[in-house]
């Protein structure tokens, strides 16, 4: 196959901006952003969404192009960016795709499984446990029947919990074991780089990074946020903790320490994930010239 998609991936906070914007340049090519939550144009501090000189530097793709309003699936993404993809090995034959979002960096290199038909019976039954007992009832359900999946997807995740159990309870069999069921052909060759650091660092780098982001306006942007808090993209790191502040649930301080908690915690959840990929080549994210080494496949 002579064209290459290079996905640089790792936990938040690692460092991807930087060395995919270098790599891209190297290899003269442009950038997918592969992050669920830099798609949404009102959310742009709170998610570190590459700035407009990032931008100029290298085309960026999937980045500030939805509103919060907007539904938005792993499917649909996967068919958007096959189809960019298919675009632009027109004129490369190197792209780059980066990001932290673990389902939707799966989505392009495995596909989106065909699902069975869910019993609309089924479906409305789990949605009226949840009206009745929130959302750890069903999440504890799903422990029990994929505690796999149940490790790894967002515990305040309704619409995929509900998703995932539909599977479970309409096929007999774990929604994680169906995921790993058929993996689609692609036209294309993969290769994955991965940055990591020392916990110590990385966890620093999370906190330093949190403070950047209030001394640049996170506090003024989520309070602009703060009338839509019940939207399913708002229920995001970095948001939903500064609405428990407006709400007068928590302290200032305590709110920040907790951004920065939960931030830790989803580099935990990002790096568990990761680590069971084996065609992952893991780098520091200061190793410019390994990345541009394994991305021309020397």
């Amino acid at each position: 196959m002579s064209k290459k998609l290079v996905i640089v991936l790792g936990p938040t906070g690692v460092g991807k901006t930087e060395l995919t914007l270098q790599l891209a340049e190297r290899l003269g090519t442009e950038i997918i952003s592969c992050d669920s939550r830099q798609m949404f144009k009102e959310m742009s501090i709170g998610t570190a969404r590459p700035t407009e000189e990032q931008t100029t530097r290298v085309k960026h793709h999937f980045v500030g192009n939805l509103s919060i309003h907007d539904y938005y699936s792993c499917g649909r993404f996967e068919l958007e960016v096959l189809a960019l993809l298919g675009k632009l090995f027109k004129t490369y034959d190197t792209v780059i795709m980066t990001g932290g979002s673990m389902l939707y960096i799966d989505a392009v290199c495995k596909g989106i499984d065909d699902r069975p038909k869910v019993d609309q019976a089924l479906r409305d039954s789990l949605w009226a446990r949840y009206d009745k007992d929130g959302i750890e009832g069903i999440r504890e359900e799903l422990v029990r029947l994929d505690p796999d999946y149940a490790a790894t997807v967002d515990p305040h995740n309704y619409k995929r919990i509900i998703h995932a159990l539909e599977i479970c309870l309409s096929t007999g069999q774990p929604y994680s074991a169906l995921r790993k069921e058929t993996q689609k052909k692609r036209d294309f060759e993969i290769v994955k780089i991965g940055l990591n650091l020392p916990r110590e660092e990385l966890y620093d780098r999370i906190n330093r990074r949190v403070d950047k982001m209030m001394a640049d306006g996170l506090l003024e942007e989520a309070k602009k946020l703060y009338p839509l808090k019940e939207l399913n993209s708002l229920n995001t790191v970095g948001y939903k903790e500064l609405f428990n502040y407006f709400d007068g649930t928590w302290e200032l301080d305590y709110a920040v320490n907790m951004i920065k908690q939960d931030s830790r915690r989803y580099a935990k959840k990002q790096l568990t994930w990761f680590r069971r990929d084996e065609e992952i080549h893991w780098i520091a994210p200061n190793e410019i010239e390994e990345a541009v080494r394994i991305s021309l496949g020397e």
